[in-house]
């Protein structure tokens, strides 16, 4: 019975097709072109009846844009996107490293502060070498290379300008044996003193032998020191 209800139907359909003839569908805007020999014009931002941008009112979009999932690499991550690199920020007070050796004569406003602390620290001691002097930034340290000699007793003083905390130790090192610190000093501030009032740091042994005295600050600024002997 299905099949004698469509036939009917489908030929009644091709007879309104054959007595139409060639008018234009009403709704159809190619055919009002073709009709009217010119196209239509529409101001920007509208578009003729049917037609839309794509990603509006159902029109696919482009991957990635309107909410649609952009492609991914294997490893999940956008591709034809570039990424730029997150700067690494160094943590505050782990500079670290060796401070620029200058000229003490760079440091001349610690030099009055470095006689008049060697007049009441070391008394009846002698300069040990000439002073040093370094250009520090916060953690940096300066070293300054001499020999041990056996039975003599050493002290180091060492002034600041501009730095918060000055520390002096006195390092023995024998490659290839890790270095031993032998003594530091037990001052605060930007200036400070090992071994001074007598207490110097006397060689136990019967041999010398090469070792450092090592300054490390605090903030950042200058420091000079010198080695004493007796």
């Amino acid at each position: 019975m299905r099949l004698y209800v469509l036939v009917p139907a489908a030929l009644l359909g091709l007879a309104a097709l054959g007595c139409g003839g060639s008018d234009p569908e009403p709704n159809n805007p190619s055919q009002m072109q073709n009709q009217y020999g010119a196209s239509t014009q529409y101001p920007p931002g509208q578009y003729p009846p049917g037609q839309y941008p794509p990603g509006q009112y159902g029109q696919p979009a482009p991957a990635g844009q309107y909410g649609q999932p952009a492609p991914t690499d294997q490893y999940g991550q956008p591709t034809g996107t570039p990424t730029t690199p997150t700067p690494t920020t160094p943590a505050a007070g782990a500079t670290g490293g060796q401070a620029s050796p200058i000229a003490p004569t760079m440091v001349a406003a610690a030099t009055p502060v470095l006689t008049a602390m060697a007049a009441s620290e070391v008394q009846g001691m002698q300069a040990e070498g000439g002073a040093f002097a370094g250009q520090f930034q916060d953690g940096q340290t300066l070293e300054q290379p001499f020999n041990i000699q056996p039975g003599k007793c050493y002290s180091v003083i060492g002034v600041g300008v501009g730095i918060q905390e000055l520390d002096i130790q006195l390092v023995a090192h024998t490659p290839p044996m890790p270095p031993v610190v032998l003594a530091q000093d037990n001052t605060t501030g930007p200036n400070a003193t090992l071994g001074g009032k007598g207490q110097c740091f006397k060689n136990p042994l019967p041999i010398g032998g090469p070792a450092k005295a090592v300054l490390r600050v605090r903030g950042s600024g200058m420091a000079v020191g010198q080695i004493y002997v007796k």
